[in-house]
């Protein structure tokens, strides 16, 4: 009898890919299933029942499960390693600079030339906006702005002086200063947005229910494995914990006010 490969796929930071591939594999060897994980292209791959589990932002998470015969549903959502992240699943947005600028708060940001990763992203664009539109600012506050496709991207432009500032997902920036020490010594945060509820796991809502409930006993006990414990933190993750769609309400308060600005 052949049994179904689980197809898991990441949308987010490539530099966490291994984490990814380590937590799918992990699960894998749990259930007795073949898995296979993929970067993210299109978020149509839920709606055309091509991805079962997915490592996604909360923003488009909200989006999707907002859709009249949403194709997801939560699984769980990682507890990050470190004091500020209170052991809840919680992340921030760190606004980045190059450590030998001069500006200390993004207060000093007028008319610099910011940084984005993509208007999918909470973190590097929805937060963004809500600030502005709290402070009774526009996207004119800044000199310039510069689309880069991932955070990663961001990160380089404001090393190489291209960009001034960009705002990253702070998971995403604590890997970064674990793998890249001597390039990450040359950037410096000045201001920090959040807490936001964290990008979640999601899963395709046409699954086996009792096959769903395996994979999320497997990702709420899968730090108690022996080895899970450092390899989860080569991504910056503690453990994984439920979550429930109300928990993601803040990102959705936050849409709303960015969309007057």
């Amino acid at each position: 009898m052949t049994v179904d490969t689980l197809r898991f796929a990441t949308y987010l930071s490539p530099n966490i890919y291994e984490t990814y591939a380590f937590i799918a594999r992990s699960i894998g060897k749990k259930l007795g299933r073949p898995v296979k994980l993929s970067a993210g292209q299109s978020f149509e791959a839920f709606a055309h029942r091509q991805v079962d589990v997915a490592f996604l932002c909360g923003l488009p998470y909200t989006q999707l499960a907002d859709e009249p015969a949403s194709p997801i549903e939560l699984l769980a959502a990682p507890v990050l390693c470190g004091e500020r992240y209170q052991q809840r699943p919680i992340y921030f947005s760190d606004v980045v600079v190059r450590a030998d600028s001069s500006f200390t708060s993004f207060d000093d940001l007028r008319d610099c030339i910011w940084a984005y990763n993509q208007r999918t992203s909470h973190s590097g664009w929805n937060i963004v906006c809500h600030t502005l539109a709290e402070r009774g600012l526009t996207f004119d506050y800044f000199g310039a702005l510069v689309e880069t496709g991932s955070h990663l991207r961001s990160l380089s432009l404001v090393l190489d002086g291209v960009a001034d500032a960009t705002a990253i997902d702070s998971q995403v920036l604590d890997a970064f200063l674990q793998q890249e020490k001597q390039r990450a010594a040359s950037l410096r945060v000045i201001d920090m947005f959040g807490p936001s509820p964290i990008p979640p796991i999601v899963i395709a809502r046409s699954l086996d229910p009792n096959l769903k409930r395996q994979i999320q006993d497997a990702l709420l006990t899968l730090h108690e494995e022996p080895g899970a414990a450092d390899a989860l933190r080569q991504g910056a993750i503690e453990r994984f914990v439920s979550v429930r769609d109300e928990d993601y309400h803040p990102i959705r308060e936050m849409c709303q006010q960015a969309a007057l600005i």
